[in-house]
């Protein structure tokens, strides 16, 4: 795995990413894997993708969200708009032509947010149990007067020793950002891959998210015993195969 470099914002935030750039010869899209929450690009999908990319001479680009994994930051100061702000600055200053988005879970929000934002550059999405609109779904209305209150809230995490932490500012910007209500003005092919054994992400989000989509080109892969995470070899494999299928 090619190390990490740093990208540097404008207010000093210090980006970890992985860039590997297309063969010369490529006219294929560039890849950029977006994680999901409190997740970085040390994830098994996010090596797997980087490693096909590699082999198969495609640009690839993964990146740490502010307060992530190895870029500097709070994890409390983290949101949506703030880590989409960091996910096009990258685009725009490593991928100069299409770009296919790839996101796990939140990811997957936010790959709509960049995808809008894209506009005739997007070439595609690959969402893998996305999870747009979760700070409306995804919480009780208890949980919710709390953040809107001001208070965190702080959820058991299956994943992992500590709480997972939810803090008013994600939230309230979350509540900003939501999708699903209307028609997402996207028209590039979309191949959504959801375990309908996720618990944290009920896999009617992903038909939701494709009736939403003014594309045409929409796909919903399934999978009955498919968990949140899917990262066993076999949905691994299922996810490389469907990004190679959707270059062409």
């Amino acid at each position: 795995m090619i190390e990490p470099r740093h990208h540097l914002m404008p207010d000093g935030r210090r980006i970890a990413f992985r860039f590997t750039p297309p063969a010369k010869d490529s006219t294929a899209p560039t890849l950029v894997f977006l994680p999901g929450y409190m997740s970085d690009m040390a994830g098994g999908k996010a090596q797997a993708v980087f490693a096909r990319a590699e082999a198969t001479g495609r640009g690839c680009l993964l990146l740490d969200y502010s307060g992530c994994g190895e870029s500097s930051g709070l994890f409390a100061d983290g949101t949506l708009s703030l880590w989409r702000e960091e996910v096009q600055a990258l685009i725009q200053a490593y991928c100069p032509g299409p770009v296919v988005l790839a996101g796990s879970s939140m990811g997957g929000w936010l790959m709509l947010l960049t995808g809008l934002e894209l506009g005739d550059r997007l070439a595609g999405l690959v969402g893998i149990a996305a999870a747009p609109d979760f700070t409306d779904w995804g919480y009780t209305e208890e949980q919710k007067a709390d953040l809107a209150a001001g208070r965190p809230v702080y959820e058991d995490n299956p994943y992992g020793p500590d709480p997972t932490p939810t803090h008013p500012g994600f939230w309230s910007d979350g509540q900003a950002s939501r999708l699903l209500d209307a028609e997402i003005a996207i028209d590039c092919p979309v191949r959504l891959i959801h375990g309908q054994a996720d618990p944290d992400v009920p896999w009617q989000t992903s038909l939701r998210f494709a009736e939403a989509l003014r594309s045409a080109d929409v796909q919903v892969h399934l999978i009955k015993d498919g968990d949140h995470r899917l990262s066993r070899e076999t949905d691994i494999a299922l996810l490389l195969a469907t990004i190679d299928r959707l270059y062409g």
